[in-house]
């Protein structure tokens, strides 16, 4: 959807930096009295200018978009209008009929996941009605953009087994066990409905396993050096408690109970 002229309206927490500060530290904006803002939150690179020209233009990955300016920067629809997450700037577009809407920079000094959609990743698995398991949710920074991506979009699940049709929403279950962060990430997600925030340690599926859905995706964001045994055993946790996971083509498979110990996963840890 390729958008019209459109003016920043939105500014990082840390400003955009002094001409020396962003000499000094490689244009990522220089330090200011509110700390760490300054040198992370984006400033002097992170964003757009305020009033400057910008067309908006679909990326590659449903749900992420450009924002072609004097310095194009990777944005995400704003699930929530007038809301910044972290400091981040926002664009506000007006289309050709008059409607008003408005993206959020993606910073991918600050994300992993932008960063990987920025280098050329095939395929990030996350697009509008993705239900999403998020370990490692932090204080909600990316998973408020990953929020925006799958958004309140509906899809409908199929059961083939019931001879059902259901209809589906996009849907962000976030995991953090830091209790400072975690105070940040319950309050970002009162202002976004389609996040469900879980103050619990990753590492042990069977403590929060009750608090989850089905989900087509999991991502994992925890410092870990065994992070793939440990995915490896949350999906089978999640899997034996509710004896089916939606496949890859978005139908719902039955999986016997008696293909997947639960002992084999817990003793993982």
């Amino acid at each position: 959807m390729a958008a019209a002229a459109a003016a920043a309206v939105g500014g990082d927490s840390g400003g955009s930096g002094t001409a020396a500060g962003e000499e000094a530290r490689g244009g990522r904006g220089g330090r200011t009295p509110r700390g760490r803002g300054g040198c992370r939150g984006g400033g002097g690179r992170g964003g757009m200018k305020g009033g400057s020209k910008v067309v908006v233009v679909p990326h590659k990955h449903d749900g992420v978009f450009i924002a072609k300016a004097k310095e194009d920067a990777l944005c995400t629809k704003n699930m929530v209008p007038g809301e910044s997450v972290y400091g981040e700037k926002r664009i506000s577009v007006q289309n050709e009929d008059g409607t008003k809407v408005e993206y959020r920079v993606w910073n991918p000094f600050r994300s992993k996941l932008a960063a990987a959609v920025l280098g050329g990743v095939d395929n990030i698995w996350i697009a509008p009605g993705t239900r999403v398991l998020y370990l490692g949710g932090a204080s909600g920074t990316t998973v408020s953009h990953v929020s925006d991506i799958v958004g309140p979009s509906p899809w409908y699940a199929i059961l083939p087994f019931a001879n059902q049709v259901i209809l589906q929403t996009g849907l962000v279950y976030a995991v953090e066990f830091s209790h400072r962060s975690g105070r940040d990430l319950v309050n970002m997600a009162k202002k976004r409905t389609n996040v469900i925030p879980i103050i619990e340690d990753a590492r042990h599926p069977a403590r929060y396993r009750m608090l989850v859905g089905m989900v087509d995706v999991i991502f994992s964001d925890v410092a870990q050096p065994d992070q793939l045994v440990f995915i490896k055993c949350v999906t089978m946790v999640l899997v034996t408690f509710f004896d089916y996971l939606r496949a890859a083509n978005d139908e719902l498979t039955r999986i016997p109970l008696q293909d997947i110990k639960l002992d084999d996963a817990d003793s993982s840890f």
